[in-house]
């Protein structure tokens, strides 16, 4: 894959900036395993459990009732139509990450499945391009671009209101928003907020649909925030491949190993 040229100064800084964030940071297998930013992440996770406690999780336990109400009358919810058309102006910006780690097969997928739902869906109010032309969504962001591209995953980081991430992924985080194409084709400001807000809504709508689990890891373990950072870099290392191990240890059918904390003493 041949990398555009003016990334590769990006590529440099990122790579020191996230292999020098500690002065010795611990390595098994190549993947970062200490937490150099323990005591500030724990403030972070503090503040986005009562966020969620107070706002996140009402409002998304509200909205579920609602789809739920929806479904049993036959038709679908406000929250799936806001989650349909947040996920389909996410698939610009997956197009051009694929192209970016030079996969064209999964950007064409994703490229068709926005065309169809952005027409034929009604601007991604449904989902036809996965109901009726088995176009599923190929997930992919910058976090993972630069992984293929070599950039280390660098320390866990917690992050005021978006949550579980790393380094790189932080990194990735705020790149998707510069690059992201959607933000080229509108026109005026009032359309990029309204759809940021579609795609924030999209992004709430996970909240509700995993409630039970999240409120889980959030309210009855013992310590929520070490669980939480266990299960997003074990989720997260699989999603890249880079857990060497090709089974999900939190997939459904139970056939992957027991997780195993790799910050506990």
């Amino acid at each position: 894959m041949r990398r555009p040229v003016f990334l590769y100064p990006v590529i440099v800084l990122l790579s020191l900036a996230v292999s020098g964030c500690a002065s010795r940071p611990v390595m098994q297998d190549g993947i970062r395993i200490d937490d150099p930013y323990e005591v500030s992440n724990r403030r972070v996770h503090a503040f986005n459990k009562a966020l969620d406690a107070r706002v996140i999780g009402p409002v998304a336990r509200l909205a579920k009732g609602s789809d739920e109400g929806a479904a049993d009358a036959g038709s679908p919810g406000p929250l799936d139509l806001v989650i349909n058309m947040g996920s389909n102006l996410s698939l610009p910006g997956k197009v051009a990450n694929s192209l970016l780690q030079g996969r064209p097969e999964p950007a064409a997928k994703n490229f068709f499945r926005f065309a169809v739902n952005s027409t034929l869906g009604i601007a991604g109010l449904f989902d036809p391009a996965g109901r009726d032309f088995g176009l599923p969504e190929a997930d992919t962001d910058f976090g993972e671009t630069l992984a293929v591209w070599g950039v280390p995953e660098g320390a866990y980081v917690e992050l005021p209101v978006l949550g579980p991430s790393t380094q790189r992924d932080a990194v990735g985080k705020l790149v998707d928003a510069v690059i992201d194409p959607l933000r080229q084709l509108l026109g005026t400001d009032r359309q990029r907020v309204l759809a940021l807000g579609l795609r924030v809504g999209s992004k709430a709508g996970d909240r509700a649909r995993f409630g039970d689990t999240v409120d889980s890891v959030l309210r009855d373990s013992a310590d929520s925030y070490a669980q939480t950072r266990l299960i997003y870099l074990m989720h997260r290392r699989h999603d890249l491949g880079e857990d060497g191990d090709e089974i999900d240890p939190y997939d459904e059918t139970g056939s992957g190993p027991d997780p195993i904390d790799p910050y506990a003493e």
